[in-house]
């Protein structure tokens, strides 16, 4: 059995769209490529650092976000986080699609990713994605 805790920003029913500035993260326990248990928490106002840390302090195995700054960015992926981030849409889509390791190409967040670039994911391609060789 495969369990992992993913947490993502939140903007009521959407990713939001600056990590930054981000109140509520939605976290979620993936067993087996399905959704088990999912709750959101408020998150307290500081700055994008202490707020990377936080989230590291929860044992996050993957974070999701929309844009997010080059220092708390760090922050994630020295905490050994992977970072998936430039993303945006429907927050659930986006949790099922990434639990069952559907494609998730159509989340791109628009005019930030390009064919040579693949700023989504901080640790490779995205799963059902095939990085390309050009």
């Amino acid at each position: 059995m495969k369990r992992m805790k993913v947490a993502m920003t939140v903007w009521g029913n959407r990713i939001s769209p600056v990590f930054d500035s981000a109140q509520t993260i939605l976290l979620a326990d993936i067993e087996d490529g399905k959704i088990v248990d999912r709750r959101r928490e408020f998150l307290p106002r500081m700055v994008a650092p202490g707020l990377a840390r936080m989230v590291a302090e929860k044992g996050i195995d993957t974070l999701i976000c929309g844009a997010i700054s080059e220092r708390p960015s760090q922050i994630i992926k020295q905490s050994g986080i992977k970072l998936l981030s430039f993303v945006g849409g429907n927050a659930e889509n986006f949790l099922e699609a990434y639990a069952e390791g559907g494609p998730l190409e159509l989340f791109r967040m628009p005019g930030c990713c390009n064919k040579r670039e693949n700023l989504v994911s901080h640790s490779g391609p995205l799963p059902g994605e095939v990085k390309s060789e050009s």
